[in-house]
């Protein structure tokens, strides 16, 4: 009996301790790099790795940036840059102003306008002000273009938003009707949010009238909208720990306020998550317009709005994929583009790849914005690079 109990007294603990793992698991999945086998190049090397539909071209906008993240131009052609930084670890901190002096398609002048910021990912343009999304709360530089070198002290538009570091940090975009738009992830790899978690929020832009856009979302970081019709579109990335393959990522339509997009009760288009029961019928809910394949990570989109692309990329949707951090194999690290007619995405395709090599990644695209002369720059937060693909016809 005494060495039964002293191998109860070994083996329960290790039993309790498995479980608390799997547990651990899966909430949290695997440690960051599990599955991740990054290559340490310089992106100038590697850029004719990149493949592209012909007549495109790919080269470097700007360098020498910490983990640039989104991006939002304005009518002078000064680019500004948000950043992030690797997950977990301390924020980069810094907001940039990339400029292109001479004309000749790469940046020459990168300014700091901002720095010891709270994970600055958001950045945004409204009658000349540029606003910076922190986590928590939202901020406001005036007259920005006019002071590059010498920026105002910010104003706070607004600290009413959740503290939470996980998917805390926002995407921000002003949309057709004025407001901006700010995102709210959910807390967690899947849990039940509250009402203040797990939504699109907007506000006006001296941060009051706040009101919840659309729910059901686990972490949307990035919305257009359709320069046809003025419908918001929006990325949302699926949980974790399902399934190397499931659930799809999503794009998402959203022509009115109030709906409900399904997390955690649903994924795409019909996916039921078994550990989320609900009563709702399936009607409460607003399906994928698009599912993307499972952990591939879509972050910036953007409708093509330039003139100098062929002209069936016209109004269509670029896509960027940030990549898997722990499917096996690795899939994502790419810019594909979705074709829409008649709000329905009718076609899904690659258009920019090759920054995943034999299951081994050196870049990840991040955002999109669209350049005054109809060029596409993507932002690279582990490349630490901009690039700028162009139509040479």
């Amino acid at each position: 009996m005494k060495t039964l109990s002293r191998k109860l007294t070994v083996f329960i603990p290790m039993i309790l301790a498995g479980w608390y793992a799997v547990a651990m698991a899966a909430e949290q999945g695997p440690p960051p790099g599990f599955y991740q086998n990054p290559l340490q190049v310089d992106p100038a090397d590697y850029l004719d790795k990149i493949k592209l539909p012909p007549g495109f071209r790919i080269s470097i906008y700007a360098s020498g940036l910490n983990a640039p993240r989104t991006m939002a131009l304005s009518k002078n052609g000064t680019l500004y840059v948000g950043t992030f930084g690797a997950f977990g670890a301390p924020p980069v901190g810094k907001v940039y102003a990339v400029r292109d002096n001479n004309g000749d398609h790469k940046a020459d002048e990168i300014i700091t306008i901002a720095s010891g910021l709270n994970y600055p990912n958001g950045v945004a343009l409204h009658d000349g002000d540029l606003y910076v999304a922190e986590i928590g709360r939202i901020l406001r530089y005036d007259d920005i273009d006019a002071n590059l070198h010498h920026p105002p002290a910010p104003v706070v538009v607004t600290a009413d938003y959740p503290k939470e570091y996980h998917h805390g940090w926002k995407f921000i975009h002003f949309g057709p009707d004025g407001k901006l738009y700010v995102p709210v992830g959910a807390p967690c790899n899947v849990c039940v949010p509250d009402a203040n978690h797990g939504v699109i929020t907007r506000i006006n832009p001296d941060g009051t009238g706040k009101e919840v856009y659309a729910r059901g979302i686990r972490n949307s970081v990035g919305f257009d909208w359709n320069p046809q019709t003025g419908v918001l579109w929006f990325t949302d990335n699926g949980r974790d720990v399902m399934g190397h393959n499931i659930p799809p990522e999503e794009l998402n339509r959203a022509p009115v306020p109030g709906l409900d997009f399904g997390y955690p009760y649903r994924y795409g288009k019909d996916l039921v998550d078994p550990m989320f029961k609900t009563d709702r019928p399936a009607s409460d809910f607003t399906p994928a317009a698009l599912e993307i394949p499972a952990h591939r990570a879509p972050l910036g989109i953007q409708f093509y709005t330039g003139d100098s692309f062929p002209k069936k990329y016209r109004n269509q949707l670029f896509i960027a994929q940030h990549g898997s951090w722990n499917r096996n194999p690795p899939d994502g690290y790419r810019v594909s583009v979705a074709m829409i007619r008649d709000g329905k995405v009718t076609d899904f395709k690659d258009f920019a790849t090759g920054w995943l090599i034999n299951g081994r990644f050196w870049g990840r695209p991040v955002d999109l914005e669209i350049m005054h002369d109809g060029s596409l720059l993507v932002s690279d937060d582990y490349a630490n690079v901009i690039y700028r693909i162009s139509y040479e016809k």
